[in-house]
């Protein structure tokens, strides 16, 4: 695989991990420490990617959108109580996103929802707050907002967000809304892609955002260092499909932003194939490094393996798990 361009891969809204792709060396890739071990100043080249990255808005369904362009995909709901967010993106996009927004309805910004705690969900809170929405998020979301949080994966430590950056409701695991003549539910996974994520159902317009428990057509980053698992994820994606219908949009938190409950299904058995993968080779005694070098996600790898996190990386978070 080429080195694709910061750029391209901002405007498809893929999280932290997205930078490694930059230093893909026409040998092969760079194990993720490696590349992170390269880059000074992660979080700069992100921000200045995302500062310069159109954001593109799908209109979907009962007032609901989803936004393409700042980190993860931002869902967004209009009407006479303002205009609710379902994740913030990335700060420095600020303008990009509130002409998207504008562009939408003359509302005012109301209400954000984050999915998790990750950089590319929660950055935009800051400004967001300011022009006037009260955050709610799980409680462990502003339990890794309000400290120093470290990703081992991304050899990085965020810094505490302020105050105002912080979610002012919290919940502990569902929680009920009804906003612009929507139902809205959110359901807390227990620990998934983190501890911290949500999903968010707009029952009347059947529309499900289920942040990155889902990542579309490629293969997803865990971070284990705030609690995700391999096994969390997959039953993130039971609950999902649990929870979705046959003709019920879904919006993943990274990838094509408007999704099915057939491509969901095949994330799922992808994860399921790969975990029982890697786990025969971890039983069988196998080294991390052997496992990687047996290839166990193979079968997936044209399909899921042509993006960000690529088949060895993804091996390795898979072989912490199982």
């Amino acid at each position: 695989m080429g080195s694709p361009k910061l750029h391209s891969m901002s405007r498809r809204g893929f999280c932290l991990c997205c930078v490694g792709a930059t230093f893909a060396a026409t040998a092969g890739w760079l194990s993720p420490r490696q590349a992170y071990a390269e880059v000074r100043g992660l979080v700069s080249l992100i921000k200045d990617s995302a500062a310069t990255s159109p954001i593109t808005t799908y209109k979907l369904r009962n007032n609901v959108s989803v936004l393409e362009g700042s980190g993860g995909n931002i869902a967004v709901l209009t009407g006479p109580d303002g205009k609710l967010l379902v994740d913030a993106g990335i700060g420095v996009s600020r303008p990009q996103l509130s002409k998207a927004l504008t562009e939408l309805g003359s509302e005012p910004i109301a209400h954000l929802i984050n999915t998790h705690w990750h950089f590319d969900h929660a950055d935009g809170n800051e400004w967001l707050h300011a022009a006037g929405a009260t955050i709610l998020a799980h409680e462990n979301t502003r339990k890794h907002l309000s400290v120093v949080q470290r990703v081992e994966d991304w050899d990085y430590n965020f810094l505490a967000l302020p105050a105002s950056a912080l979610p002012a409701e919290v919940f502990a695991k569902d929680h009920n809304l009804k906003l612009n003549g929507a139902s809205i539910t959110l359901k807390y996974y227990g620990p998934a892609h983190t501890d911290s994520d949500i999903s968010v159902m707009f029952a009347e317009a059947n529309v499900l955002h289920v942040g990155d428990t889902f990542w579309n057509g490629i293969y997803p980053f865990i971070d284990y260092s705030t609690g995700g698992s391999i096994d969390g994820m997959i039953a993130a994606s039971d609950a999902n499909l649990a929870a979705a219908k046959s003709d019920t949009i879904i919006i993943p938190g990274h990838g094509k932003p408007v999704s099915n409950k057939a491509e969901l299904q095949e994330f799922r058995d992808m994860l399921v194939a790969i975990r029982d993968n890697v786990g025969n080779l971890k039983k069988k005694g196998k080294t991390r490094d052997e496992a990687v070098a047996a290839k166990p996600t193979a079968a997936f790898d044209a399909k899921f393996g042509q993006f960000v996190i690529d088949p060895g990386f993804f091996t390795r978070l898979v072989y912490e798990g199982v």
